[in-house]
């Protein structure tokens, strides 16, 4: 089965194509194409995710993206020199994608040129994630379901998180085998915009059991890297400094709080250790690189301490057989060393942990998604196209 996975829910653009075999027990994947532009240079100087600026982005970079996964794929075909699509189809085509007229006109200049490529389906993110940009790639993949009768599969953002675990580095060969990934499992979800503790059961089988009361991890770094007067996005420049303070220094020479640490449930906060920073700089008459260090360091110590102490409880908890990580921060080099020492804990589990290149936001572990969830349909996908963008979906 061939799978196009659109990704458009925040500032990365995404297009790729999936090749997948097996069952919803047990899949396997080969990545044919993949094509993906980052907005963070453009969003840079807002310090954030501006949306509609998102937006615009994603309208211009989606048809050339597209085109770019194809032809890495082999899917791609002669390109017409000229040809146009009849003024029905070009009708309907502009009625999709009526909110997006400059994604229309690309389209419409590249589609009728080029032949129908072998895909079973197209997988599309439609939450969770910034409504505007979430609408872009929502209505390219129903301009495709319409130009060329393929159906497509609405997939959760925080869904293509977790089984994103499920592609294994540099894999090359499409081999169906059992799935590495034990149930129950607990998935942590971590990124810019989301901090959340999901129970699996089973693919596609989730229940959130904790969340953030406030502000999501990656949004702390964030806010906490422009105190120190970092660049955004301010997780990576958090992480160099502490790592650098810690090769310095065997010890924290700064105290910051772990909130909810002890709490009885698996909720996080993570506001009052943003504010903790804030009073801790407030009160120094001036600040210099190796306080910037120290604070990153013990800024990034509370932070994981937190989510790996979460975790354990959960994982303790559930019996969990499998620990899955997933989401932007997952990048972040301590994250990774701490759960690599929690996962000891637990000799009778696994640690999955995505490769770097799909720890971000990507349109292959939509794609991912998007054959489970087919599989787990178990019948004939629906070529409906009444689905829409919703951007605060919930896992369920």
């Amino acid at each position: 089965m061939k799978i196009l996975g659109i990704e458009t829910s925040c500032d990365e653009t995404a297009v790729a194509v999936v090749e997948a075999a097996g069952g919803a027990a047990n899949p396997a994947f080969k990545v044919l194409g993949n094509a993906l532009y980052s907005q963070v240079k453009i969003h840079e100087k807002y310090g954030g995710v501006f949306p509609m600026l998102a937006k615009r982005e994603h309208a211009r970079n989606l048809v050339p993206l597209f085109e770019k996964a194809l032809k890495d794929a082999k899917m791609l075909g002669r390109i017409a020199k000229s040809k146009r699509a009849d003024a029905e189809t070009e009708k309907k085509i502009r009625t999709i994608l009526e909110r997006e007229p400059e994604l229309a006109e690309h389209f419409l200049a590249l589609m009728p040129r080029i032949p129908k490529p072998k895909l079973d389906a197209i997988a599309v993110t439609v939450g969770p994630g910034l409504d505007p940009a979430l609408w872009v790639g929502v209505n390219f993949a129903k301009a495709l379901s319409a130009f060329w009768n393929i159906p497509v599969i609405p997939t959760n953002h925080m869904e293509g998180h977790i089984v994103s675990v499920l592609l294994p580095p540099k894999s090359s060969k499409l081999k169906a085998k059992n799935s590495p990934v034990k149930f129950p499992a607990v998935a942590l979800l971590i990124s810019g915009g989301h901090t959340e503790l999901v129970l699996a059961k089973g693919w596609s089988n989730y229940k959130i059991i904790g969340e953030t009361r406030d502000d999501a991890v990656g949004e702390a770094f964030d806010k906490v890297a422009r105190m120190l007067d970092l660049p955004y996005p301010g997780g990576p420049h958090i992480s160099k400094l502490a790592a650098e303070d810690r090769a310095r220094h065997p010890k924290s020479a700064w105290q910051l709080p772990r909130p909810m640490l002890t709490s009885d449930d698996f909720d996080f906060s993570f506001s009052g250790l943003k504010t903790a920073v804030l009073y801790t700089l407030r009160k120094l008459p001036q600040i210099d690189l190796a306080m910037k260090r120290g604070i990153a360091r013990e800024f990034e110590d509370a932070a994981v301490e937190v989510l790996v102490a979460k975790t354990r409880k959960a994982a303790k908890k559930y019996g969990a057989k499998s620990i899955i990580l997933g989401g932007g921060v997952t990048a972040n080099s301590r994250v990774r060393t701490a759960f690599a020492e929690l996962i000891e804990e637990f000799p009778k589990s696994q640690l999955f942990i995505p490769t770097l290149d799909l720890s971000t936001d990507n349109a292959v572990m939509i794609a991912i998604a998007g054959f489970v969830e087919a599989r787990r349909r178990g019948k004939k996908l629906s070529r409906s196209t009444s689905f829409r963008a919703q951007g605060n979906l919930k896992l369920s």
